[in-house]
């Protein structure tokens, strides 16, 4: 039975869609397949973690038989690829999947679509909310970097996402550094605190567009879900307690700087080249009107970057892990960056000047 008919592109580009969140390795052989099921000339592909749930259809169906059967994601997708862009055809017959093009054909085993372990939408919905897909990839861009990867503080490995009236928030930390950015929707709703997983957010930063076309957000209590486009993902979310970020985000401090984004990162970055593997520590030394960035090493050996700023304050002497300020100067698009301190053994804050909706809080270290 003849299931798919179209162009090598047109089959790959829903596949890899939904291929992103399958497991090389898991406990559940199944979880490797993507669920393709047909239903006239609309064909739709759904892959899952058990976390993640995505799901995407395109017009690629041909004949007028109804089927569905479950597949290894990562095999079709290497055949297809590995086939010139001509018309494919993917017929399936005795439990086998059969891909053809020109003299080209490859046979794979298939599983039964009963097996394959779906998701249902939660009822139980608190929010919806629509905002344009660039607006919530701008959001993620933000904030990101800051998520734990791992951390046995298993709340830390995600974002926080606040909707609170018209304005959502996005946090996230690693307990060294705390990214913090606001937008608002024009949409007014209750308070919603929900902790989205780290791999959801990676997916969703390579699936949404840089575009003004809406992503609809519907927030349940144990559930996240996302639809925009032809894409649908459903992502669990993750249980516990969010450190109070207002807290953590410093008020008041009197010593700031403003650097051109460009100068500091490239500056920080010589630096870096002179830090070790496991400590990562730049100096900072400020006084009237000039920024030293300075690293040593155990070989004895020494970087110095002289700054001019616009300083009159107290002088300062203060160590920072350098990576943490390179993620943020990567990831921010403004020419100049705002720098706050307090004294030696305070946080830094870094906004960008104009933007009250971003904010970035990196704890000092020891050097």
């Amino acid at each position: 039975m003849l299931m798919i008919k179209a162009t090598r592109d047109a089959i790959l580009r829903p596949l890899q869609t939904v291929a992103g969140i399958v497991e090389r390795r898991h406990t559940l052989p199944i979880l490797a397949n993507v669920l393709v099921r047909k239903q006239g000339d609309q064909v739709s592909f759904l892959a899952t973690d058990i976390e993640i749930q995505v799901r995407t259809a395109a017009s690629l169906g041909s004949g007028k038989d109804d089927a569905a059967i479950t597949v290894n994601a990562r095999k079709l997708i290497d055949i297809l690829r590995s086939l010139p862009d001509t018309e494919v055809g993917i017929s399936l017959a005795s439990k086998k999947l059969t891909i053809a093009a020109g003299k080209s054909r490859f046979s794979l085993q298939t599983l039964g679509p009963e097996e394959f372990p779906t998701v249902a939408p939660s009822d139980a919905v608190g929010a919806t909310l629509t905002m344009p897909q660039r607006q919530l990839k701008h959001l993620f861009a933000m904030v990101h970097f800051a998520m734990a990867q791992q951390d046995i503080r298993y709340y830390l490995n995600g974002l926080l996402l606040v909707v609170d009236g018209s304005a959502v928030r996005v946090v996230a930390t690693d307990g060294h550094r705390l990214a913090y950015c606001a937008a608002e929707t024009g949409t007014e709703l209750g308070r919603q605190d929900v902790i989205i997983p780290r791999k959801t957010v990676t997916e969703l930063q390579r699936l949404l567009d840089d575009s003004d076309e809406p992503v609809t957000i519907d927030i349940a209590p144990n559930q996240i879900r996302f639809r925009f486009g032809e894409v649908d993902l459903l992502s669990k979310l993750v249980e516990g307690k969010f450190p109070d970020y207002q807290r953590v985000i410093p008020q008041g401090y009197r010593k700031a700087i403003v650097l051109e984004r460009s100068t500091w990162g490239d500056a920080l970055k010589r630096a870096s080249i002179l830090t070790s593997d496991k400590f990562k520590g730049v100096r900072f030394t400020l006084t009237q009107d000039a920024l030293k960035v300075q690293t040593t090493n155990a070989e004895q050996e020494e970087a110095v970057e002289e700054l001019d700023v616009e300083y009159s304050g107290e002088p300062l002497d203060i160590g920072f892990n350098v990576t943490y300020l390179l993620d943020v100067l990567d990831n921010l698009k403004t020419e100049s960056v705002k720098c706050e301190f307090g004294d030696a053994n305070s946080s830094a804050l870094i906004s960008a000047p104009g933007d009250d909706g971003f904010k970035y809080v990196v704890m000092p270290m020891r050097i």
